[in-house]
């Protein structure tokens, strides 16, 4: 039997360019507890950048482990391009797959920067010659190949998220999801792993899913799917969401930072126009 589960993943490719498809998925923890998840349905297309928000209990996190395999739906179907998820095809799916997570000490096995990048290569038995060009391929592109020789746990946490994205570039994965990677770094380290971020949407050649609370990362994004109670509800683009603060302090979100500058500056009465970004906001008020 496991023999024929290795063969059916060994078979997976891309039926369609949708990363990911969710269709009227459920999930709840227990038996006659509220779902977690509850009725989401979204896709998402190959090289966007989407942003998964809402405040704590609102299911983001149990959506990204239903993505990944972790946990397995009561109701509904998952699909990444265009494969159906379930136990004969999670293997083969999981190798679409690469996550950045929270905490990045609870990601190294490797004793160095580069066995650490080398430890998925060798679970899918790439040959050592091929490996070291990968690695320092990966390494350059998220700026640590300096320091490939280095023990991980003596890095940065921004430094950190970077080996865990170069490990992801390293495997070639067409998804990468950042669960809430940037949530545990200061101000320094997260700004290098957003950057990074808009760095990948800007080739197009990854999809980049983000779990997020912070309302400034989203400002990066093609889509922002929003969530609470378990609902997906609202999904549009960044401009659609953020403008309308009523509706995100309805469900205890913020706004972001130059939001908050425009109402600051209105009350105190120097009208500005309505922006998300923020060199804008500056040029309007220098011109004033």
């Amino acid at each position: 039997m496991a023999k024929k589960t290795k063969k059916i993943n060994a078979k997976l490719k891309k039926i369609n360019d949708i990363s990911l498809k969710l269709t009227d998925v459920e999930f709840r923890y227990r038996e006659n507890h509220p779902n977690a998840v509850d009725g989401v349905s979204f896709e998402i297309n190959h090289g966007e950048y989407v942003t998964i928000i809402g405040h704590n209990g609102s299911g983001k996190s149990t959506i990204s482990k239903i993505i990944i395999g972790v946990l397995r739906p009561q109701k509904g179907k998952i699909e990444v391009f265009g494969n159906e998820v379930h136990s004969s095809t999670i293997t083969g799916i999981r190798k679409f797959l690469g996550i950045v997570f929270q905490n990045p000490d609870n990601q190294f096995i490797g004793s160095t920067v580069r066995d650490d990048i080398a430890f998925g290569l060798e679970n899918r038995q790439i040959p050592q010659k091929e490996m070291q060009a990968i690695i320092d391929k990966a390494a350059a592109k998220v700026g640590m190949n300096n320091f490939l020789d280095h023990e991980p746990l003596m890095l940065s946490g921004g430094q950190k998220q970077r080996v865990a994205i170069a490990s992801a570039l390293a495997l070639s994965t067409d998804i990468i999801i950042f669960d809430e990677a940037t949530s545990m770094l200061d101000p320094k380290g997260r700004k290098e792993i957003k950057q990074i971020m808009v760095e990948l949407k800007e080739s197009r050649e990854k999809t980049i899913i983000s779990i997020t609370h912070d309302m400034d990362e989203i400002l990066n994004a093609d889509k922002v799917i929003v969530m609470n109670k378990g609902q997906m509800v609202k999904c549009g683009k960044p401009h659609e969401i953020l403008y309308d603060e009523e509706f995100l302090k309805s469900i205890h979100l913020d706004v972001p930072f130059v939001s908050k500058v425009v109402d600051s500056l209105r009350l105190n009465g120097l009208e500005v126009k309505n922006t998300l970004d923020l060199r804008e906001l500056v040029d309007e008020i220098c011109q004033k």
